[in-house]
């Protein structure tokens, strides 16, 4: 069963049960699942959910992904898929496509999002896709496989960085924190 706005929403109360502090930031999320907006589809705007995976290989530093398409190092993620389930789902299917680890050598640190990230995304003509934001959530995963065959279409190369390397300083006190 694709995900529902119900799940949306569900997740968005236990995360904020954990992280009362970002009740400011995703109430922008909430009042378009509120106002009926498809928040499952990419065509949707002002935005729409994605879901991205942080993951914590055996030496305790984070996979990143170079991008092709914004050039940047980012975290695994991606847009929701009609055949995801849960949105801890999505992020697991986006970590093993982009990044060719294997589901079975990944652990999930919990369902709920370690963070859930609002941030835009620039205009690109070649897909006929104005400005928008995402809203990312992300969840955090544990390994000890090394990086497999990288998705080419979307992803030019592949590191593991220190945690001290992540840029969103909220991300980062939860990712240590996690790991102690």
């Amino acid at each position: 069963m694709p995900i529902t706005a119900q799940h949306i929403r569900t997740t968005i109360t236990a995360y904020l049960d954990q992280h009362p502090e970002d009740k400011r930031e995703i109430a922008f999320v909430q009042s378009l699942l509120d106002d009926g907006d498809d928040l499952t589809s990419r065509k949707t705007l002002p935005g729409h959910v994605t879901a991205g995976a942080i993951l914590v290989g055996r030496d305790g530093r984070v996979l990143h992904i170079l991008h092709n398409a914004t050039g940047k190092w980012l975290l695994p993620g991606g847009h929701i898929e009609p055949s995801d389930n849960t949105l801890l789902q999505a992020a697991g299917r986006e970590l093993a496509e982009e990044t060719g680890i294997p589901p079975y050598v990944v652990t999930p640190h919990s369902e709920i999002p370690l963070h859930i990230d609002v941030h835009p995304i620039d205009a690109n003509p070649a897909k006929d896709e104005p400005a928008h934001q995402h809203f990312d959530f992300r969840f955090l995963f544990r390994t000890t496989a090394d990086i497999g065959e990288l998705q080419a279409e979307e992803v030019a190369d592949a590191a593991w960085r220190a945690v001290d390397s992540l840029v969103d300083e909220r991300l980062k006190r939860r990712v240590s924190e996690a790991l102690l």
